[in-house]
């Protein structure tokens, strides 16, 4: 079983990457994102809760999010594995889907970061945010909060996996083929 983090600023391009690597190393593609709009979406408790964070810019609370995605993974017992899009976000976070996964006896195979810097990305998100009808994306000064929110508590995690062995840093500028090329060079030297 393979079971990759898949992390990198708003805007770096996970969910376009996700589709390409899901299919490619049939992995089952959990996106707290995606799972948090489709709450949101049919107004659930979670979706409501998840709201009140998300409009101000803010990451949902580790606990909310831990549920929700262990809950995702017993939903799949007989996956390949999981290509974790948005989570873990924090040091926090990484322990627990550690602890999760070593009591089915699983681990995290490795984490991959799509990097990119903050100005192309801001323009990113307000491009995407024209067409994709998310508050997140239209508002710059939004944009920003997550990127500090992200540095703040995001950005430790690559010290986290380091230290493991399973950190793995990828250039996510570049068309959406370059990108996923340098991405299956490293999934394929996984082990």
């Amino acid at each position: 079983m393979i079971n990759i983090v898949l992390f990198g600023k708003p805007g770096a391009g996970k969910g376009t990457q996700a589709e390409f690597l899901k299919a490619k190393y049939n992995l089952t593609h959990l996106s707290t994102g995606d799972i948090f709009r489709f709450n949101i979406k049919n107004d659930t408790d979670l979706g409501k809760l998840a709201k009140t964070f998300m409009d101000k810019g803010d990451l949902v609370p580790d606990e909310v999010t831990i549920q929700m995605l262990q809950s995702e993974v017993d939903k799949n017992p007989d996956s390949a594995g999981f290509l974790f899009d948005g989570f873990p976000r924090t040091i926090a976070q990484a322990e627990a889907l550690d602890a999760f996964l070593a009591s089915k006896n699983q681990e995290i195979t490795a984490t991959v970061a799509l990097e990119a810097d903050d100005e192309i990305l801001v323009q990113r998100l307000l491009e995407r945010g024209k067409t994709s009808g998310r508050p997140d994306d239209q508002d710059e000064e939004k944009i920003r909060n997550r990127y500090q929110e992200y540095n703040e508590k995001t950005a430790p995690l690559m010290d986290y996996y380091k230290k493991q062995g399973k950190f793995h840093a990828v250039n996510g500028i570049g068309t959406i083929a370059e990108v996923t090329e340098r991405l299956n060079l490293v999934f394929d030297n996984l082990k």
